[in-house]
């Protein structure tokens, strides 16, 4: 663990920001300075990180006076702990600009790929790209990177149909009785009247998430072996989950709407995540390719980034997963912690 990511990882403990994951290693941490506090045999490991937390430490903090006890310097230890911590967030607030990684720059908007062919519109949004369209009735769409949306030019009299090809969106549906308003992913469709929704439904993963923000929605299932299957109605805060491979759905809650919409502000958020789920959030955030060099292929992670550059987002993801990583152009190699 270097400098910046005690420091990226103290200041999410701080403003409890961290996930579990992240909140268990920093727990640890101090539990093992404590734990050395009165023993002579220190960590090797620990003074090591100490020694080069104090070199950095040198420019923005008074020396301490020498201590003369041979047993203060274990103690020493558990005060440094506390230091670091107020370095820390000293660091973050006011160090000059030079000193961090760039943030985060937001996804670019209007940079799609738009194609009006036989009288439907398909537009496809590339990576760390999302774009926002109102359709002829005043629905919104609003597409997250890596996705592909088709529409009719026109509406007819008795319906609105959407085809969400690949990717992620939000739908704002335009209240129209006399025409249900509906989205197909290839597996559900998903009807509403008068409300909002988001839809995840990314190839690459093995789930399709219809979760319901405002209003309500009929959920149906269209592979063969569900013919029977009922109707699912969401109400807001509830979501349906749709596995791929065991062609089953399952309905959960969700607390708040920043948790199923919040890409749409620049949140990056993990809830429980599986890898595939993470890739596609990096690679879509960032505009790069992540590939994976490590024998860890099955991971989850729960976590949340705002405005950190995607250098912030590895350490603490790594840090926290035990692995270690090396960006090359717009590529993001994951492998095995030496």
């Amino acid at each position: 663990m270097d400098t910046e990511q005690i420091k990226i990882l103290l200041e999410r403990y701080n403003q409890g920001n961290c996930s579990p994951e992240e909140a268990a290693i920093v727990d640890q941490w101090f539990e093992n300075i404590n734990r050395h506090q009165s023993t002579y045999a220190e960590d090797a490991a620990l003074d090591r990180e100490l020694d080069s937390i104090r070199a950095n430490l040198n420019a923005h903090i008074a020396p301490a006076p020498k201590v003369r006890s041979i047993y203060a310097r274990y103690w020493y230890a558990a005060a440094a702990a506390v230091v670091l911590l107020a370095a820390g967030l000293f660091w973050w607030n006011q160090s000059a600009p030079d000193k961090h990684p760039a943030a985060a720059a937001p996804i670019a908007a209007n940079q799609s790929n738009r194609i009006v062919k036989d009288g439907f519109i398909e537009i496809t949004t590339p990576k760390a790209h999302k774009e926002s369209i109102t359709l002829e009735d005043g629905s919104t769409i609003e597409l997250n990177a890596g996705s592909k949306v088709r529409y009719p030019l026109h509406f007819g009299e008795n319906s609105r149909s959407i085809s969400l090809e690949e990717g992620e969106a939000f739908f704002t549906v335009a209240a129209d009785p006399a025409r249900k308003f509906s989205v197909n992913t290839g597996e559900l469709t998903t009807t509403a009247l008068g409300t909002s929704f988001n839809i995840r439904a990314y190839a690459r993963e093995h789930k399709v998430i219809v979760a319901l923000v405002t209003g309500k929605v009929k959920v149906d299932q269209l592979n063969q072996s569900s013919q029977s299957a009922p109707s699912q109605i969401l109400l807001p805060g509830e979501q349906l989950s749709y596995d791929r491979v065991s062609l089953s759905p399952v309905k959960t809650a969700f607390s708040k709407a920043e948790e199923v919409n919040g890409w749409k502000q620049g949140y990056l958020i993990f809830k429980d995540a599986p890898y595939n789920e993470i890739v596609t959030g990096i690679e879509n955030r960032y505009g790069v390719t992540v590939i994976n060099e490590s024998d860890k292929t099955a991971w989850n992670y729960n976590g949340s980034f705002k405005n950190e550059s995607l250098k912030d987002v590895m350490d603490i993801i790594c840090l926290a997963k035990s692995l270690s990583y090396t960006i090359k152009k717009d590529t993001v190699y994951l492998q095995n912690k030496n």
